[in-house]
């Protein structure tokens, strides 16, 4: 019997997208579309539960971008299909999208990436100075952060990594 696979969706920064080819990305958790987020989402179908996990990867981008003030102010979220057996419990809390993963993502998991247009940077970089303190319950910085939801992720495919990689250095 295969081992089913699960769409998942990893918070990113370019500079972690430089590493994919040759290391995977290293991350500890991702968000998917766990029975908790069923639960609480009991109305949606299919797609929009999987638009909720894809948005809170992106949210957690932020956190990312805030502790690498060195990175391309460009949320990333990386859409990768795993097996089931390489994920474990999230949080449990109902609602919740957080799965923890069991090892590195590989390169060859990768369905698609997604980055932040250029037009995204200016609202990015103001929400990742804030996003802790929005975490903390500010809602002026809650705003801000809430700001960059205006901004829809442009989509590549894995075979589109060098190309995106180019185009976020030379556009910052």
């Amino acid at each position: 019997m295969t081992d089913q696979l699960v769409r998942v969706y990893l918070s990113a920064t370019v500079p972690m997208l430089t590493r994919l080819p040759e290391h995977g990305l290293a991350a500890t958790q991702a968000h998917a579309v766990t029975p908790m987020l069923r639960e609480w989402y009991a109305e949606g179908d299919e797609e929009e539960l999987e638009y909720v996990a894809f948005t809170r990867a992106a949210q957690d981008a932020l956190q990312l971008l805030h502790h690498d003030p060195a990175a391309p102010r460009r949320r990333v979220v990386v859409s990768a299909d795993l097996p089931a057996s390489a994920l474990g419990r999230g949080d449990g809390e109902l609602g919740s999208s957080l799965v923890e993963l069991r090892g590195v993502v590989a390169a060859n998991a990768v369905a698609a990436l997604h980055v932040d247009g250029v037009d995204a940077v200016p609202d990015v970089t103001a929400a990742a100075k804030v996003v802790m303190e929005a975490l903390a319950g500010d809602p002026d910085a809650q705003f801000t952060v809430d700001g960059v939801e205006d901004h829809e992720l442009e989509w590549y495919d894995p075979s589109e990594l060098e190309l995106l990689l180019r185009d976020a250095a030379d556009q910052g």
